[in-house]
């Protein structure tokens, strides 16, 4: 209100010397400025008490290049709203309001394309009468935050058994790290009967049963490593690698999710009841500390470990597991053949001896 003051105040300091040396001329001028300054204080102040201004989301959280819709409504208090605009940070330029109005209604529909957590400045009401002499800003309400969850892409299967893989020999290859025998052990009271090896029995070696793989650790395992990324954009990738494949196993056979800072791995089903608690903390994590690799040993499953950088093999304890390994990466490397492809990330088969095994995983979940 600084200006109207001052046209005011030389409005009548002009109507002073008017007065005082009877210079006609300065009467009008004087008035004028007077009335001028006067008026857009009147204006601005009576126009602006009670205003308000209001911003709604729709969600609290939403996928990368998810739209996510924000209402503004600016509502007036007895009197119109006087002219002036509503200042949003995620908009470009400033909404022009016209005078006269009791509200006004923007909607925005905006998109985020990295993860993490966004704060939006509040935004703020502006009123200006048309020569700019007095301004009152009405601030919004606080400061919003979304959380940017990982968005999740398909799974290309770009080399294995393909057609020469019969359907109902994938099927099997599942049902069978299910129930994998991992040995015999003597007999104890209460085992279902169907466990018991009748050829120990019959050999004379005493009542044997066989001892199964609990089928959660037949399940694949993703073991996400975000430590060392080639860059804010390789690490990105490498979360939504990591969620898109937690998704597609858990979809078909269930799966384990290794984040770093865990010692046990998050179990996701086909319900994927466990899965949106796991997208949260794949939109906030960060790439200081890694994964404890001794809860993803002595495992009979496929393990799929996703790293953040180039990496040509998986760390020692991962590679030789009876359930294959593969190594996802961000982009390619060159000279290897990918196996899987997924959010820009490849796929590569980490040694020999688990070769077979990781490529019969990927057929039976593909």
């Amino acid at each position: 209100m600084r200006s109207a003051l001052g046209c005011a105040g030389l409005g009548l300091l002009l109507l002073l010397v008017a007065g005082t040396f009877d210079a006609e001329p300065l009467y009008v001028t004087g008035a004028a400025l007077l009335l001028l300054g006067a008026g857009a204080m009147l204006w601005i102040g009576i126009g602006s008490r009670g205003a308000s201004l209001g911003r709604e989301l729709t969600a609290r959280s939403v996928m990368e290049e998810q739209p996510l819709q924000v209402r503004i409504h600016a509502k007036a208090g007895r009197m119109p709203l006087p002219p002036g605009w509503i200042d949003e940070p995620l908009l470009p330029e400033p909404v022009r309001l016209a005078a006269g109005r009791r509200d006004a209604r923007v909607r925005i529909d905006v998109t985020f394309g990295r993860r993490g957590r966004r704060r939006l400045p509040p935004p703020a009401l502006v009123l200006r009468d048309p020569f700019g002499l007095a301004q009152r800003v009405i601030g919004g309400p606080a400061t919003d935050e979304v959380l940017v969850l990982p968005k999740l892409y398909p799974v290309t299967v770009t080399a294995g058994g393909g057609d020469s893989t019969p359907a109902h020999a994938r099927a099997s290859l599942l049902a069978q790290a299910e129930t994998e025998i991992d040995g015999l052990r003597p007999w104890r009271e209460g085992s279902p009967a169907s466990r018991i090896h009748w050829q120990s029995f019959a050999r004379g070696a005493g009542l044997m049963e066989r001892k199964l793989i609990s089928e959660a650790d037949s399940r694949p395992l993703i073991v996400l490593d975000p430590r060392a990324p080639a860059g804010p954009e390789a690490l990105d990738a490498a979360v939504r690698a990591a969620g898109s494949l937690a998704v597609h196993f858990a979809k078909r056979t269930g799966c384990g999710l290794l984040l770093p800072g865990d010692r046990r791995a998050t179990v996701i089903v086909h319900d994927l009841l466990a899965w949106p608690a796991a997208h949260v903390r794949l939109a906030l994590l960060d790439d200081g500390t890694g994964p404890s690799l001794t809860a993803a040993q002595n495992r009979r499953g496929l393990i799929v470990y996703v790293a953040a950088r180039p990496v040509d093999r998986a760390p020692r304890g991962l590679g030789r597991t009876p359930g294959g390994c593969l190594v996802v990466v961000p982009g390619t490397l060159p000279g290897r053949r990918a196996v899987l492809e997924v959010a820009g990330c490849h796929a590569y088969v980490s040694g020999r001896a688990g070769g077979a095994a990781a490529v019969a995983a990927l057929e039976g979940a593909a």
